[in-house]
């Protein structure tokens, strides 16, 4: 069965101050060591970003505010930055540091820069939601790959 969590007030704080909503197979947490675990086709809305995982742990800190978010399993995400950059893309892994405001994606990153219309491959790629700067590191297998559009007048 299905747990829908809407509003967790020990999550309220995540991002920014609106409305988490998640939804998963199973849940488990421990408020005292911070720590929430969500398994099974995971999924989070908040405003306009949106991330699907097989397992996502949430661990707060003695205020219950979030201070790291690790999304793993076919992750699969749509994110827009302060200044409206909007990216989406996939990744086996990604984590989220919200006090930086920034977003790690690791393992086979496919990461898309819709307003741009660039794209980015890679095995890790960092992006701060208030800077909108990208980072990317390949690997011996797979080196950073970019690609984007030239307007030639």
């Amino acid at each position: 069965m299905r747990i829908i969590l809407l509003s967790c007030l020990f999550l309220l704080s995540f991002l920014k101050a609106s409305e988490l909503n998640i939804v998963s197979d199973s849940y488990s947490g421990n408020q005292k060591k911070g720590v929430s675990k969500f398994s099974g086709n995971v999924k989070i809305q908040k405003t306009k970003d949106r991330l699907e995982a097989q397992s996502v742990t949430v661990y707060t800190d003695e205020a219950n505010k979030p201070t790291k978010m690790v999304a793993t399993g076919d992750v699969t995400f749509f994110v827009v930055a302060e200044n409206n950059s909007t990216f989406k893309g996939i990744a086996q892994r990604v984590v989220y540091l919200p006090n930086k405001k920034e977003y790690n994606f690791f393992d086979g990153v496919e990461l898309f820069q819709v307003n741009e219309k660039k794209t980015i491959k890679g095995e890790h790629v960092c992006v701060n939601l208030t800077t909108s700067q990208a980072t990317a590191k390949g690997d011996d297998k797979a080196p950073v790959r970019m690609s984007f559009e030239i307007d030639e007048k």
